[in-house]
Parts: structure tokens; sequence; C-alpha cells
């Protein structure tokens, strides 16, 4: 058996009830890591791997960071996905026996960091419990607990619901069931990406009983109890900020699948994962922190209660028709701290008296914000400001309390204003006069001695003492002065009597401290009583943010309020939000969109680049902005509520599940087809391309009709397959619209107007021309599309000579092709025109020039062969 020293012992006890996270093991100034956790986070954090000799025949892996700049180090690894668990010593090491006793006093995740520079200011930090019951339903709970943000959602669709829910969300870490199945747990790695951390079932303590005492679902409370029991085992300290859990209507907002989230760029985009270049970024005038996070809340679960968001509305217009009061309401919410992680600070006991005087300062701006409300016209401006509760008797504490610019320090004292309390002001006024005796000695002690660089002088290990440069010692009087440092040129010394007074002024002071971090810590605790109200205060003031900043964005977008109909959309010169503001130069086409239950499904042809899925996606969000309660970019609207919205755009292969572009092709237009109502909206672009030809355009066709015949839903359908516009004709609620190209002098213009009817052509090789294909093998293409259109009845199609080698010395395509018999007419028709389709259904536009010259060879091969 090895056998270790008994600190390492010690380590190892602590470190196997932690095994999933790294050990930061408290040794003097370091926080040291040992084992495979040194190794590996010697690797992470890019530091000094070494070696300590334990007895054993191999030393130990060994590395360590420093304590006081442990905070960057935890930073990285959590920002990797790891735990961090905080071991500290928890004794005296003068009154130990043997090893010095030390417990994990954290367990910091990324789902409960609350250091300030852990935290993105503009979104919440989730963490989520997934609960699995034998009725088939999941519980997901979500807390954020730099906030004390508490909410529930049941799921009762399946498995493929829980992984939508928590995709939507920011969420850094999933505590799960130690029974879930392998399985589902790679999903939950694959497709959402957490930490994934465990947790058994258990009773809620009851300190936390209260948070779910309205709660009547024995699921919702088992749900719940999973991820606040984590969390109070990890963080083993108060949480008195958790606020009550609320559960999620999920029947009460506008549902977006993660296809749709991630196709419509709601909060950052697909590319470069960034807010810059979404809907978030353009909608985001907020100035306070909490009012940014609030927002991408709107945003990812938008109303579907009409009275609901017309009460949003009416404040829009209230801050659009008053810029000048919108302007000073702006001016007054940049000058509020964020009250919301704020009070979490307090309860987690992490607060300092710097925090406290943010708080006081954004207390103090809430009855000039509550006056500035009541100035607007608008009923429901001024009905916010009756929800602004003013706590006086915290902000008379904090007023009477801290100084004005407290250290960041609380236990090295300075942070307590004179007058707060009577024997402080004792301790600092014998502090103060002790110096000033001290002064007073020094001048005497000048004059007596006739030495004008006398000094007295005070360190931390000495105390004070009186220095006398070597030169001048032959003027100090005799058994006065007692010597207690020498220095290169001069003697330090002390007196009887400056001892006596040194002994008052450190007790008064080092007193005085002690105090201060008392006081300090009794108006932290009477904080703690105005969490409530400062969390409702935040929730409010976060409303009033949001709105303001819809108000902004709406009269600096020339926005306009939309109504609601029941039966009908119709939107007048409508624009991509996003894409207008990326192009400033004010280029943008817009366009009107017109669907009711009459006539629900758009089907839309035109080239590449023409603009179809910007015109697509253009009506999705201005739906979404619209039921958030904002304006929306159109001259006029008239909106459909939607309960769901679906999207199939872009294509992209799924390479973690092994699953090609037209298999998530199909599994997104499934999802749409079984989950859609005659509420929802679907947004499907070029359906069928990832397949042959034949078969894209029956499985095209044959989800239009299933749409049209047996869902009913608002459908944008846009295509290259023209036969399909044919459906017009047998599908009463079909109409064909296309985007307007023109062909001049070889090239083709895109109009990116939208007109009724199909487009005649889809451009495909002029768009070609465009991404700069060689010259050749875009005249090649146009002669065999030529030729093709020419002898679609089955005649011959003239084939091209070999041709010479080029100068460069490679052959041009095709050259080594021999000219061959004359086909027999009679085989030819059906295959010929199946290479015909083949070619027209190219999507040229997204090849390389490597692929096109691939099927271009594999067409003019197949035509060779029914030749032959």
């Amino acid at each position: 058996m090895v056998k270790h020293t008994p600190m390492m012992e010690q380590y190892l006890k602590i470190k196997a009830q932690y095994k999933d996270a790294f050990l930061f093991f408290r040794l003097g100034d370091f926080y040291e890591m040992f084992f495979e956790d040194a190794v590996t986070a010697a690797r992470e954090l890019e530091i000094t791997l070494t070696k300590r000799d334990s007895g054993q025949k191999e030393p130990i892996p060994m590395c360590g960071v420093p304590y006081h700049s442990a905070e960057n180090y935890i930073r990285t690894l959590i920002e990797k996905g790891y735990k961090v668990a905080i071991c500290e010593q928890v004794e005296d090491p003068k009154a130990a026996k043997g090893v010095v006793k030390r417990e994990v006093i954290q367990l910091i995740t990324p789902g409960t960091v609350m250091e300030r520079s852990m935290l993105d200011d503009g979104e919440n930090n989730y963490i989520a419990s997934l609960s699995h019951f034998e009725d088939g339903s999941y519980v997901i709970a979500y807390n954020d607990l730099s906030t004390g943000e508490n909410r529930l959602a049941l799921i009762q669709q399946g498995w493929e619901a829980v992984i939508h829910e928590l995709y939507n969300q920011p969420v850094k870490e999933v505590v799960i069931s130690p029974e879930l199945p392998e399985e589902r747990q790679d999903v939950l790695r694959e497709k959402v990406n957490p930490t994934l951390s465990y947790q058994k079932e258990a009773d809620l303590k009851g300190e936390h009983r209260p948070l779910c005492r309205h709660l009547n679902d024995n699921r919702l409370i088992e749900g719940f109890s999973r991820l606040i029991n984590y969390i109070q085992d990890t963080q083993k300290r108060s949480l008195d900020h958790l606020q009550e859990a609320e559960v999620i209507e999920l029947q009460n907002s506008l549902s977006l699948d993660m296809y749709s989230k991630r196709n419509l760029e709601l909060t950052e985009t697909i590319m470069k994962k960034g807010k810059q270049g979404s809907l978030l970024w353009v909608l985001d005038q907020t100035v306070t922190a909490m009012g940014s996070r609030m927002l991408k809340k709107w945003v990812e679960r938008p109303l579907l209660d009409k009275a609901s968001i017309e009460r949003r509305q009416e404040v829009v217009e209230g801050f659009y028709r008053n810029f000048m009061e919108r302007d000073s309401l702006r001016d007054i919410l940049k000058s509020v701290y964020d009250l919301e992680r704020l009070a979490g600070r307090v309860a987690f006991g992490n607060v300092n008296a710097k925090d406290l005087v943010q708080v006081r300062r954004s207390l103090q701006k809430i009855p000039t914000l509550k006056e500035c409300l009541l100035q607007f016209e608008q009923k429901e401006v001024r009905e916010l400001a009756e929800n602004l509760t003013f706590p006086d008797n915290l902000v008379v504490l904090l007023e009477n309390s801290l100084v004005e610019d407290p250290p960041v320090s609380i236990k090295e004292g300075s942070l307590i204003k004179d007058g707060y309390n009577p024997q402080l002001d004792t301790y600092r006024d014998a502090s103060k006069n002790g110096k000033k005796w001290i002064a007073e000695l020094e001048q005497r002690e000048k004059q007596e001695t006739n030495i004008r660089s006398l000094k007295i002088g005070y360190n931390r290990v000495f105390g004070y003492y009186i220095e006398v440069t070597k030169a001048n010692l032959h003027l100090l009087p005799e058994g006065r002065y007692e010597r207690k440092q020498t220095l290169a040129n001069a003697e330090r010394y002390i007196t009887p009597e400056l001892k006596e007074k040194e002994q008052l002024i450190l007790e008064a002071e080092e007193k005085s401290v002690d105090l201060e971090y008392q006081l300090f810590a009794e108006i932290r605790e009477e904080m703690k009583n105005h969490i409530p109200v400062l969390q409702s205060l935040a929730e409010t003031v976060s409303a009033i943010d949001v709105l303001q900043s819809f108000a902004t964005v709406s009269e600096e977008n020339n926005y306009i309020r939309p109504e609601f109909s029941d039966h009908k959309l119709s939107i007048k010169q409508g624009r991509h939000p996003v894409v207008e503001q990326v192009m400033k130069d004010g280029s943008f086409v817009p366009n009107d969109v017109f669907l009711n239950n009459e006539r629900n499904i758009l089907l839309i042809t035109g080239p590449n680049m023409s603009g179809k899925s910007t015109y697509m996606r253009q009506l999705a969000l201005t739906a979404i902005m619209g039921q958030i309660g904002c304006f929306v970019p159109c001259e006029q609207a008239e909106l459909f509520i939607f309960d769901q919205i679906f999207t199939r755009i872009g294509a992209a292969d799924d390479l973690v599940s092994g699953q090609s572009t037209f298999m998530v092709e199909m599994l997104e237009a499934n999802h749409a087809i079984a989950n859609a109502t005659d509420k929802s909206l679907i947004l499907l672009d070029e359906i069928g391309r990832g397949t042959s030809t034949y078969d894209g355009m029956a499985l095209a066709q044959a989800i239009v009709e299933y749409i049209h015949d047996h869902i009913g839903a608002k459908t944008l359908f846009s295509t290259h397959y023209h036969e399909l516009t044919s459906l017009a004709e047998s599908l009463d609620k079909l109409k064909n619209i296309h985007v307007r190209a023109e062909e001049f002098e070889g090239n083709v213009v895109f109009l990116h107007q939208i007109q009724d009817g199909a487009a005649d052509e889809s451009y495909g090789i002029h768009v070609a021309k465009l991404a700069d294909l060689p010259e050749n093998l875009i005249k090649r293409a146009s002669d065999i599309l030529e030729q093709l259109e020419t002898n679609w009845d089955g005649k011959e199609t003239a084939r091209p000579e070999a041709e010479p080698e080029t100068e460069s010395g490679q052959l041009s395509f095709f050259a080594h092709a021999e000219p061959s018999n004359p086909p027999v007419k009679a085989k030819q028709g059906q295959s010929e025109q199946k290479i015909v389709e083949e070619l027209k259904n190219l999507e040229l536009f997204d090849m390389t020039p490597m692929d096109a010259m691939n099927q271009l060879y594999q067409l003019h091969k197949k035509a060779k062969n029914q030749q032959d």
C-alpha cells in the first residue's frame, strides 16, 4: 500500500469528494494542485508543472497559483467548462495539532459563478436541472445565482422538446440524475454543450421550502428541489436572495425551436457566434445591465396575449412621442447600477462597501426617475411610476453610514462616516489626537536637541521610532534614548513616553478597524431584509429600460406601431431590421407581404442572391418584434399573432451526429410539419435540393400539399423547382410570387423586388459568373444549357470536338471525350430529360470551381453514355 505524508493524505481524502473538479488546496500564499489536476491545470492555464517529493519512488506532479491572483486562473478554468473546489485552512495553524484542518468552502462551477469578472453584464448566467418522470414528462428548473431568479418549465412533448427548450436559454450547466441514460447525456453535450453535474433525488431543505409554496404539482417541486439542493451543497452559504420559483407557461409565449433561433439569428449570428449582426444587436438601446438582460429574455420568449402586447406598445408609444422626456429618462437610467446582481452579492456575502455605495446612488435616483415618468401623458407610462418602491429606511441607513469613496477592502477601515457610531468616533479621536501628539513631539525633540533632520517615523515591525543621522548622534543627551535599530546612515531610537503613546494610538487604530468591519457586517445584514424590495425595483427599472429602448430604436430607424388581426397578415414596404442596418447607404429594397386564411402559402421563385431568404427572414423577425411589443420596420403593418415559428433556411451538415445536409433538412422539415398549427408561421427555403431532382421535387410538392391540406399554417416556401408553380392551379390557398431579376448585357441584375407570378428562369449560370468561375467553364455551361433547352424534345444534341491542350499545359474540360455514334432517339428522350433536370437544378453559386467542374463532367459523361 502506498504511504503518503499526512498533508498529502488529507489532500487525497478531500479530493475523493470532488473528483470532477480541480481542488485548489491552500498552502500558505498559494493554491496547490497535485497529480492529474496538476497536469491538466498546467496545460489549461499555461503555468509551470513541477514535482513534489512525497517519499515515493516517483515525485508527485504539482503546480500552483498565487492566492492573491487566483480569481483570474479560476475564471479561465470556468470559461473552459471546468469546476473548481476552493479548499481553505479552517483553523489557526498556531493552535493546530498535526496537519492544519482544511475544508472545501465553495465549489465554483460554470453555472454558479458570482464574481463580477466572470459574468457577462448583458446575459443571465443560468444553471438548470433536468428531472424525468414515469409519465414521460420532464421538468427543467432554471436558476441565475447572480440575480436569485428561479423559473420552472414542465415539458410534456417529449425529449426533443427538452433539447429545444434548453438550447434556447444561455445554460452553462445542467444538473441531472446519475440515472439519466448515457445516450441522452451525450445528446445534451452535443446539442446544448453545458457542463453536466449530478444530484440524486432529495427533499427540499426547510429554509427553502417557501420558495415553492405556491407550486401544486409534485413534479415541479421535485425538479426545483434537485437544483436548489445542488446549489446549496456547492455554495455552502446563505442564499437569502433566491426568489420564489416562477412557472414558465410555455403556452403563453411564441415557441421558437432551436433551428429557428439559430436560422433567424435572434441573439447571435450563425458564423461568428456574436451579438453583432443579430436582432438583439439592433434592438438593444438599453442603458442598464439588467435592462439588457431582460431584453434578451423578451426576444427569446415573445408574447401571445394581445392585451399584454398592446400594454407594452402603449408605453413605447408614450416614450416615442416625447423625445425630450425620453432623453432625460435615459440619462437618469444611466446612473442606476445593476441592482439585481448587487442584491445577490449582498446575500452571498461577497459584497464590498463600493457595491453598497452603488446601491445607495441607484436608490437616490429613484425619486427623480419617478418624477420623470409622471411627466409623460400616456397613462401606462405613469402607471410604471407607481411600481417604483422607494425604500426610505435603507437609503437613510446607507447615506448616514458609508463614506462617498470607500476602499475595495472591507477589513482595513475608512468605510464608515464620522458621526455614525460614537465608539468609532472615540477611537478615531484617540488615533487622531495621538498622531497630533506625535507631530508635536517631533517638533519638541528637534528644538531640544537642535537636530533639524530628526524625525519620528513608523513601520509595522518596530512601531514608532525617532531617527537621527549618524552625523548628529553626538547631540543626543545621554540616557534619554534607547537604541532600537541601526541603519547605514542613521540610528533609530525609542523613549518610554513614545512607546506609551504608541500603544494608545495603535490600540485605537486596531479597534477602529475591527469596529468598522463589524458595523459594515451589520449594515450588510440589515440590507438582506430589503432584498425583495431591491429585486422588485430592479424588475420595474429593467422593464422601463427595455421599453424606452424600443422607442429609441423605433424613432432612429423609422419603425411604426403595428396592429394585430385574427385572420390576416399585411405588411407594406417591409424591411429586414438587421440587413438595413448593415446596408447603411439606404439601398435596401422594401417589399410587401400579404397572407390571410384564404391565401396562406406564398411559393417564391427567383435566382440565388436575389433576396428570397432575406424576404422570408424579415417576415419572421417583424412578427417577433411585434410580439415583444416593439414597433416594426415598414410603412404599415397588420400582424397575425403566431404561436410558433418554424424555419428551414440555409444548408448545413450536422457533422457531430453524422447527418448530411439533406438529413438535417428533412429533420427540420419534419419538426415543423409535426408541430405546426394553423396559427404557426413556416419558412422553408429550397426544400429537396439535397437529393436527386425528381426525389427533391416530389418531396417539395408533397410538403407544400400537406401544409395546405392538413395544417393551414401561414407559409413561405422558396424553390428553384419551377414546375411547382403549377400548384397554384390545384391549391386554392397558394399564390406564386417571385423576386424580380433582369438580364443586361449578359449579366444578371438583381432588383430585389417581390412581384406576383412565377419567375421565368433561375439565372444560375449568371450567378456562377458573378462568383468568378473560370470563363471557359461558364461558356461551356451556357452551351450545354442552350443545347439542352433546344433539344428538350429528344432531338440530337451537338457535342464539341476535343480541344487541344492549352498554353498552360492543362487540357480543357472534357478534352478526352471521343465522338460517338448518333444516339438512338427512341432510348434518348427520358434519359436526356433527366440530364436537363439535373443541369437546371445545379446550385452553381454554392459550388467551388472544382465542384462545378466535376458536376459538368458527370453530366457530359451521362450524355456521352446515352449516345453510345
